[in-house]
């Protein structure tokens, strides 16, 4: 069975490699529609939305026999949803609103499958994860989004970059706050016999 990742991420790219998962991508180009307010709806919500685009487009293709991976992540901190940063200043006040504490990080991913001659059936779940940073002056915020990081990071931040200097601690999965909580990935694609 063929898997399609449905996002452009290498961060996703790069951690679906690191389990030894061969796939293609093809990255969804729906207009993301958010109608929920938690941080874990909200992920379910548009990871389900770019899973049924790509399956539907396979399908339209006539392929049969595939799996595609939805995801999609946010940070959520007092309250406020953090996607990624619209320019530098968007960047700086996400920084300071999250060094210095604790926040969480949610990604939500949707499995979408398609058998021949069978319609497509879909599993939705989502991953939270606790990260605390440390406190970070003005200087050193600056200098970070200076170096460009955090601008296509949910949050404004990469844990697995520049940004690991600034990280106090973690409470859950890694690979979750990088962008796909691949473990959990692969036991739900094991449990449904698509792996």
């Amino acid at each position: 069975m063929k898997l399609y990742l449905a996002s452009a991420s290498p961060r996703r790219k790069e951690l679906l490699r690191q389990v030894g998962l061969s796939f293609k991508v093809v990255p969804s180009t729906v207009e993301e529609k958010v109608t929920k307010t938690e941080p874990q709806e909200v992920v379910e919500e548009l990871s389900y939305q770019k899973a049924v685009d790509v399956c539907g487009r396979l399908t339209e293709e006539g392929k049969e026999d595939f799996t595609v991976i939805g995801a999609d992540t946010v940070v959520s901190c007092w309250g406020e949803i953090l996607g990624k940063p619209k320019d530098r200043e968007d960047a700086k006040r996400m920084l300071s609103r999250l060094q210095g504490s604790s926040h969480q990080v949610y990604t939500g991913v949707t499995l979408a499958w398609k058998n021949r001659g069978v319609s497509p059936m879909y599993c939705t779940f989502s991953e939270c994860t606790d990260v605390t940073m440390y406190p970070m002056t003005d200087d050193e915020i600056q200098e970070y989004v200076d170096s460009g990081e955090p601008m296509d990071k949910a949050g404004a931040y990469a844990i697995q970059g520049l940004c690991a200097a600034h990280i106090q601690g973690i409470c859950g999965d890694y690979n979750n706050v990088v962008g796909l909580p691949v473990g959990r990935v692969c036991q739900e694609l094991k449990k449904r016999g698509l792996l």
